[in-house]
């Protein structure tokens, strides 16, 4: 029997109505909708301190239970909280002050690693954990004062118990496919519960940097003669070194790291490019390379000192090309920002970056403006301006790889007798 029109589409949105509900009669019983609501991770929708005489308390106020493990951290004094994923769905300043407690100077949150979360908590002096779990659907940790000799006797105990957990590794998944192309490393600074810098109005530099990232990773695609690789496609945290691990994994033949800062003097404003050196060229470069390096700590890892190279002439040969190429790059990458208008006074830098130590990879990194600045934040929120920016960023790239392929083709210059 064949039914008219009419029918075919009442019926239809009979069955788009029951979508949601297999029926009891078949025996399951189950909502379809909320079964796929249950998979979506419980989210995070307010947060605030309630400071008290004798302790201070953290509420962030969830859309359903999770886990919670807390532990204390030292160098500098934090409370580390460990959940499941979570949303945090929540004013990005919320955390970047307690008023009023004694011993809440910050908080900051977001994804750790994958399927896991992460609360930081900076402390203004020793705390012990009270308690730290959920109470109906709110996220409850109290702090009540202590001394340092106790705080760090439950830091070394709780590290005792259970080593530092890591986030796992990226860089020790199945090789790359091989590529007949150069791949370009582009690292979009912080990301997850490290949130880098914030501006007045909320925004937040591991957002930024992510879509500029994404943009200039579209750009180089578009000219096919490049592979770009990202270090992170997500709001997710990943350590410094392992940054680096993941260029060395993909077998990169230049590492681009982006950031994006906030200062005091709002007045200041531009684009910076940053090399690796032992000597910073300057105070504010010393001063952007410190505060990058303690993106671990921003997530509540401890510091660790990489073991360095060994110092064969071999090693020392190839350090030495590899930082003259990066300084090669960094000059087609300025010359290509000066036509987008927008470069620091002095756009040529160098420090001791971690994520710019690598002896084979040439490596730069590429300060996009100021957050503090009205002028930069107004172009670093504007599409575009991102992809006018990206655009001549990847023009830079491909310059350096073109140079690069030229040397490799020119004819060796016969040695005088």
């Amino acid at each position: 029997m064949t039914h008219p029109p009419f029918y075919r589409k009442r019926a239809a949105r009979r069955l788009r109505d029951a979508a949601g509900t297999i029926f009891i009669g078949l025996g399951l019983g189950v909502d379809v909708a909320a079964a796929a609501e249950a998979e979506k991770p419980v989210s995070a929708i307010s947060s605030h301190v309630e400071a008290a005489p004798d302790h201070s308390r953290l509420v962030f106020d969830l859309t359903g239970a999770v886990e919670a493990r807390a532990h204390p951290a030292a160098n500098p004094p934090r409370i580390i909280v460990d959940l499941p994923e979570v949303a945090f769905r929540i004013d990005p300043g919320q955390g970047r002050s307690a008023a009023g407690s004694k011993l809440i100077k910050s908080y900051r949150y977001g994804q750790f690693a994958a399927g896991r979360s992460r609360v930081v908590v900076d402390l203004l002096s020793p705390a012990r954990i009270m308690k730290a779990g959920v109470e109906g659907n709110c996220l409850i940790i109290d702090l009540a004062p202590t001394t340092e000799a106790n705080f760090n006797a439950a830091v070394a105990q709780s590290a005792a118990a259970a080593p530092a957990e890591q986030p796992a590794t990226r860089a020790e998944t199945a090789a790359p496919p091989p590529s007949d192309k150069p791949v370009v490393m582009i690292d979009p600074g912080h990301g997850g519960v490290d949130m880098g810098a914030t501006g007045k109005h909320g925004e937040q530099e591991k957002t930024i940097v992510l879509e500029f990232a994404r943009a200039l990773a579209a750009k180089i695609e578009q000219g096919g003669r490049i592979k770009a690789v990202m270090t992170r496609n997500e709001d997710i945290f990943l350590p410094l070194a392992e940054r680096v691990r993941i260029a060395h994994h993909n077998n990169a033949a230049l590492f681009l790291s982006i950031h994006a800062d906030t200062l005091a003097e709002g007045h200041v404003e531009g684009a910076t490019v940053y090399t690796v050196s032992a000597r910073a060229s300057d105070a504010e470069a010393a001063r952007i390379a410190e505060k990058e390096n303690l993106a671990d700590q921003a997530a509540g890892l401890e510091s660790k000192e990489e073991s360095g190279q060994v110092g064969d002439i071999l090693f020392d040969l190839t350090q030495r090309e590899t930082r003259a190429f990066s300084a090669q790059f960094s000059q087609s990458l300025i010359a290509r920002w000066k036509e987008a208008g927008s470069l620091n006074k002095n756009p040529a830098r160098s420090a001791g970056f971690v994520v710019l130590k690598s002896y084979d990879i040439p490596s730069a990194l590429l300060e996009l403006g100021y957050l503090s600045s009205e002028k930069d934040l107004a172009r670093l929120t504007s599409p575009e301006w991102r992809e006018q920016a990206a655009g001549k960023t990847a023009e830079a790239i491909e310059a350096f790889f073109a140079a690069r392929s030229r040397e490799a083709r020119a004819p060796e210059k016969p040695r005088p007798q």
